[in-house]
């Protein structure tokens, strides 16, 4: 069921890439959001745009901002807030980040099936790093989900900030005597970052999280919690900009 027009509109924040194919899958990802609460629009806060502050200067009907980033660093915790300023909206809800989640676990887990996982062999989650613990920590969340699906301990290696690498984190793996090990994509969308997983001398590789049915799910219920909070706080009022409802992370 699609929003009403007086619901406010819905910001997907992602980070950026020039890979085409990793833009198409955020674009596709809106469109699948879009087509539940309405109209969803998409900025960056790196490498292309439009950028938040930009689209919010668009427009000054409410908006619930939907970070999606799959754990909460630098981009989540400054970059969104500081956009988000400069938007000149006064009336805009930022969610908690997609990640760590459940749903977002199941989805690594089905995307190293269809890389030819199969139970015994082991698994290296993969995350393109961050110098914030917070963010750190939250990858580290999500290899315990992932492994409690998979029944086997997950340890994280990282691709581009942070040690150890996965490459490292591979061999250590199979020096141990692992039969087979395959790397856990932990990344929304193609590009530069995951086209280095080719390298790190892994039995197989996932894909991405990209658009599924559970991401779409997850940014959905983002966007309702937020609507619902800021009806039961102000039934009569138009929302004011908040930040990190139901979640501390933000």
């Amino acid at each position: 069921m699609t929003g009403t027009p007086t619901d406010p509109a819905l910001l997907l924040v992602a980070h950026g890439t020039r890979n085409p194919r990793g833009v198409d899958m955020i674009a596709a990802l809106a469109d699948a959001v879009s087509s539940r609460v309405g109209s969803t629009r998409v900025a960056f806060v790196d490498v292309l745009g439009p950028s938040p502050s930009e689209v919010l200067r668009d427009t000054h009907r409410p908006t619930v901002l939907v970070p999606a980033f799959l754990a909460s660093g630098y981009h989540v915790h400054t970059d969104v807030p500081r956009e988000v300023a400069a938007g000149g909206n006064d009336a805009v809800t930022i969610t908690p980040a997609l990640g760590p989640d459940p749903a977002l676990a199941r989805v690594l887990v089905e995307r190293l099936r269809q890389a030819g996982w199969t139970e015994g062999d082991d698994v290296v989650l993969a995350a393109a790093g961050s110098s914030d613990p917070r963010a750190r920590h939250d990858i580290h969340v999500t290899a315990r989900m992932v492994s409690a699906l998979v029944g086997t301990p997950v340890r994280v290696g990282w691709i581009a900030t942070g040690e150890p690498r996965v490459a490292t984190v591979v061999d250590e793996v199979r020096a141990r005597g692992a039969r087979r090990v395959f790397v856990a994509s932990c990344l929304l969308a193609d590009g530069l970052f995951h086209r280095r997983l080719s390298e790190v001398g892994a039995d197989g590789v996932a894909a991405p999280i990209g658009v599924a049915e559970p991401v779409v799910d997850l940014v959905v219920r983002r966007y309702r919690s937020a609507v619902d909070a800021l009806r039961a706080v102000a039934p009569n009022e138009a929302p004011r900009r908040a930040c990190g409802i139901g979640s501390p992370r933000v």
